[in-house]
């Protein structure tokens, strides 16, 4: 999909999905859910973390069972370095927030690091505004989980 061919509403809500995401990281650091927790080591937001410890408390919601259902694929290196679209492994995920944080995490990298042409789906505006909408919504919904709005939403 060329620049020139998203619609407004697309980028608009792309732009939107990124902000969340990274203010949902942010969140995260905040409240020291961190991936690693060693002196010196770079604050990354630990995602792992934030399963471990919310994982008994998710309950599905429309929006989770709705991008478990569009199931977004990864794209894999094939032979000869060809690039290929896979499932995403999700048979070590031992929680149903697991399975969800890998797919949101999974959209997230589509979209700034994935081709997005020839894999079913990126070229159908429909389905991209579809993984944004129900994404950022379960970004809400994992913020209200954990309750770390203020600091998703910066309203303190």
């Amino acid at each position: 999909m060329r620049r020139s061919d998203i619609k407004e509403e697309l980028k608009n809500l792309t732009f939107d999905f990124f902000y969340w995401f990274s203010r949902f990281e942010f969140a995260l650091k905040e409240n020291q859910l961190l991936k690693r927790t060693e002196v010196g080591k770079n604050a990354e937001p630990g995602w792992d973390s934030f399963v471990e410890r919310y994982s008994d408390e998710f309950v599905h919601t429309d929006e989770s069972s709705t991008l478990l259902e569009l199931n977004p694929l990864r794209q894999k290196v094939a032979e000869h370095s060809r690039l290929e679209w896979k499932q995403v492994g999700l048979e070590d995920c031992n929680s149903e927030l697991c399975k969800v944080v890998r797919l949101l995490k999974t959209v997230r990298n589509n979209l700034f690091h994935g081709g997005k042409h020839g894999a079913e789906g990126w070229d159908e505006p429909a389905r991209s505004e579809k993984l944004l909408i129900v994404g950022k919504q379960i970004l809400d919904q994992l913020a209200k989980l954990a309750d770390f709005e203020a600091d998703y939403t910066q309203h303190y």
